[in-house]
């Protein structure tokens, strides 16, 4: 009778998962799983409007920043939580969320919220927070997640600490390396909303790239390192299918200039699968690190498309 009653319950749930995959495929006319670019806008504003810039200098509005973001993510239905730590007499702080079961291997994904010297930083990275907080409104909506989903806004990705142990994204991926915790892959929400149709608007590392990718800065991005695995292939391939926006999918030598410029590079130190989704900031962006990084420049309709994508890709991954 309990192998039966057991049974049943898992039919149930893997027919909820199904019934969530086929009402996000159905597509935005259901009201149901299409991200709201009014919200975005929202969260624009709140991020890029705080006292002073939202950097490791001002401690005050960095804070703001995290306790704003820590509110959306509980009001999306995620469980909340911090990761303090100290770096040069102050304490900084990782803001967390968990959707889906308590246990098994997880999902990481995270951006970063904090900027570079005295700017907005709408794109950078105002637009990797603004999706991520959408993402969860979304996941928080779900009648059932088939596996743990960890959404992680990290502080002190920005110069003078990138590449350096005190990075939010260092401390958090050790810390799930040093408690043994199984990684299904990480997500890193890196600059997703500026967008251009002219050509010769994209830039790349390496000038013959144009001639592969195009000269139109009009595509997310979803870039990684050789040798990333499984995960990244598969990430790449369902995103590309998923979305109503082009899509380009980037692989090379971690060596290669902006393919490691986020937080996804410390989960590849700790030998995590993980995967930069981006507008390609400063090969495309201008204002990316300047004080004309500024929400009147942004594609608020190309930043709801790439969250569409994404939560498809999530859905889809645990089917």
């Amino acid at each position: 009778m309990l192998d039966c009653y057991t049974h049943a319950i898992n039919y149930a749930e893997a027919l909820l998962r199904q019934l969530s995959l086929l009402l996000l495929l159905a597509g935005p006319a259901l009201g149901q799983t299409s991200a709201d670019t009014a919200r975005l806008r929202r969260h624009l504003v709140a991020l890029t409007t705080t006292p002073e810039p939202r950097n490791y200098q001002h401690l005050a509005s960095l804070n703001q920043a995290a306790d704003y973001i820590k509110t959306e993510l509980a009001a999306a239905g995620g469980r909340p939580g911090e990761q303090p730590y100290e770096v040069q007499g102050q304490t900084y702080r990782n803001v967390l969320a968990s959707f889906g079961p308590e246990t098994g291997p997880r999902l990481i994904i995270g951006a970063h919220y904090d900027v570079c010297g005295e700017q907005p930083g709408a794109d950078d990275n105002g637009t990797g927070v603004a999706a991520l907080l959408e993402l969860a409104r979304l996941l928080g909506r779900q009648p059932a997640l088939p596996y743990r989903i960890d959404l992680v806004a990290y502080t002190l990705e920005e110069p003078p600490f990138f590449r350096t142990p005190q990075m939010g994204s260092y401390v958090h991926a050790q810390s799930l390396h040093a408690a043994g915790v199984a990684v299904r892959g990480m997500v890193a929400l890196e600059m997703l909303g500026y967008y251009d149709d002219r050509k010769g608007s994209q830039r790349y590392p390496l000038a013959p790239l144009k001639w592969v990718y195009g000269s139109r800065g009009n595509y997310v991005t979803v870039a990684q390192k050789f040798g990333n695995g499984r995960f990244g292939r598969q990430f790449g391939r369902r995103y590309k299918t998923a979305a109503a926006l082009p899509v380009r999918r980037f692989k090379a030598p971690a060596w290669l200039p902006g393919i490691d410029f986020s937080d996804h590079l410390n989960y590849w130190h700790f030998g995590y699968p993980a995967v930069l989704l981006t507008d390609t900031a400063f090969y495309r962006n201008q204002h990316y690190h300047q004080p004309t990084d500024t929400l009147a420049r942004l594609d608020m309709r190309r930043l709801g498309l790439a969250v569409d994508a994404l939560l498809a890709v999530v859905l889809q991954a645990g089917s």
